[in-house]
């Protein structure tokens, strides 16, 4: 796993890091930084869930669930970076386009999301949040905008690429271990016929 602990945020960085200062003394618990089976799958599958179901503030929301479910918080830290400025489009749009087939609404060939509202000032009209309306507003607007479709899109994408991810990772560490066991007890047995 020391190949894996080179590409993981270190303890230090996390712990300064300005989203997670919050957390404060939780981030010092030895059972976070710890690369276990379960640790690596929980924290993986919690970084990957959240990155794909919110648009922000999924380091901080990803770092809290690690702590309290006991998961590698390295781990489902850096696992958010499933969407990022790169995969954030890809992301959004494939979940907008399966909310539309799960709802049983038509999708038309080459057919695009409605376009995100934006307040255009005092005047502006159907449902779109005003400038000085706060964040909140903003962003209830934004989703008002793009609909259900995508809300379900991405509870349903989340949900299934952080178990799928859950059971690889697990999966890959218990194939792992067991080919070094296989390994050395083929080492062993041959130690053993040449002595």
């Amino acid at each position: 796993m020391s190949i894996l602990s080179r590409y993981l945020p270190t303890p230090e960085a996390l712990q300064g890091h300005r989203w997670l200062r919050w957390l404060g003394p939780a981030l010092a618990q030895p059972h976070l930084w710890r690369i276990s089976r379960r640790g690596l799958s929980m924290g993986m599958a919690l970084g990957i869930f959240f990155g794909l179901l919110i648009p922000v503030a999924q380091i901080p929301v990803s770092a809290a669930a690690a702590v309290l479910l006991r998961a590698n918080l390295p781990a489902a830290v850096g696992s958010t970076l499933v969407t990022n400025p790169v995969t954030f489009g890809p992301v959004y749009y494939g979940a907008w386009r399966l909310g539309k087939v799960m709802l049983g609404e038509e999708v038309e060939a080459g057919e695009q999301p409605p376009a995100v509202p934006t307040a255009t000032g005092p005047g502006s009209t159907g449902g779109e949040a005003e400038p000085d309306a706060g964040w909140w507003a903003h962003t209830r607007a934004q989703l008002a905008g793009v609909g259900k479709p995508l809300v379900l899109g991405l509870g349903v994408l989340a949900c299934g690429v952080g178990l799928l991810t859950y059971l690889l990772v697990s999966w890959g560490w218990w194939l792992r271990v067991r080919l070094q066991r296989r390994r050395r007890l083929k080492a062993a047995a041959q130690r053993a016929g040449q002595g």
